[in-house]
């Protein structure tokens, strides 16, 4: 049994790609886009076709509206391969306005409604600054799941399980990023940062009865993925599906409810000025989702040059 099958057992294996043709292989249950990925996508000759198509189908529109359903097109021919859920992400422009984070996660689901797609199959997906967070918990009572991103710090994590929402993603990779940046060291295995920060969030959510999904996101290697066996859910990108599903050395479960409520974590409460002292006091956290922030909103831009390109 290879590590894939393997890793399967114990978790649900998202894909974490713009280029759904690559999944197929591995068949996953759900999968997750960004704006990353989808400009990565549209650079190559077999999707550009979805790129012209929305331009032309939707000239009269102004630009951000193209985008939305070249979103919603990748979405789609994403669902036709799997069997659970799409992540759909709203524009990052957006991330400290909760308003504007609402309208645009309700035009998403509204847009994947009209195309026959019911709401249960599609995550919108939302930095998790506090005005993000405030948005999802509103989009979550109207019964749109949000799927929280742009997660480095157990006060995003806490503050995203108190608005109720749907699943949120800890990138392990860019925390592992960090840390070897500022301290020059190499990590492996369980000593990893970023894999330090997901167990604890799971354990937090776990040992204190929140509903929230865990998806592991954001990884640099495959061993990452394995210390997190057991985790809810793990995005992966198809270079490491492919090693996953290359090797079968043993895997063995990491995370279980069991240990998580044996943990020694306190439960804490927190509320918007709480939150960004907390936040603050991170200089990881600050700096990866500010950093994260900018990388989103830069490729936003630059999909939409491409878009106004064609018209």
């Amino acid at each position: 049994m290879t590590q894939l099958e393997q890793l399967k057992q114990y978790t649900t294996i998202v894909a974490d790609t713009g280029d759904f043709q690559s999944m197929k292989a591995f068949a996953p249950r759900d999968a997750t886009t960004n704006p990353s990925l989808i400009l990565k996508a549209v650079q190559k000759d077999e999707y550009k076709p979805l790129l012209e198509k929305a331009v032309r189908d939707n000239v009269r529109l102004p630009t951000g509206d193209v985008i939305d359903r070249l979103l919603i097109a990748f979405g789609l021919e994403i669902l036709k391969l799997i069997p659970g859920r799409v992540s759909t992400e709203t524009d990052a422009r957006l991330s400290f306005d909760t308003q504007g984070t609402i309208d645009k996660g309700s035009a998403l689901i509204a847009l994947y409604e009209a195309a026959g797609i019911p709401r249960e199959r599609v995550l919108i997906k939302i930095a998790s600054t506090w005005e993000g967070i405030q948005a999802a918990q509103v989009l979550e009572k109207e019964g749109i799941r949000c799927n929280m991103t742009l997660l480095f710090a157990l006060p995003q994590a806490i503050a995203c399980a108190d608005a109720g929402v749907q699943l949120i993603s800890p990138f392990v990779g860019r925390i592992y990023d960090w840390y070897k940046k500022s301290t020059g060291q190499e990590y492996t295995g369980a000593d990893d940062p970023g894999v330090q920060s997901v167990k604890r969030i799971y354990n937090y959510y776990r040992k204190f009865g929140y509903k929230t999904e865990v998806m592991g996101a954001s990884f640099r290697n495959t061993s990452q993925i394995l210390e997190l066996a057991g985790c809810d859910l793990l995005t992966i990108s198809p270079d490491l599906l492919q090693k996953l599903a290359e090797s079968d050395a043993p895997v063995a479960r990491k995370l279980s409810v069991d240990e998580a409520q044996a943990s020694d974590l306190k439960k804490l409460t927190l509320d918007e000025k709480a939150f960004r002292l907390m936040l603050n006091d991170d200089a990881m956290g600050t700096e990866k989702l500010a950093e994260g922030i900018r990388l989103f909103c830069a490729d936003a831009v630059k999909l939409e040059k491409m878009v106004e390109a064609l018209r």
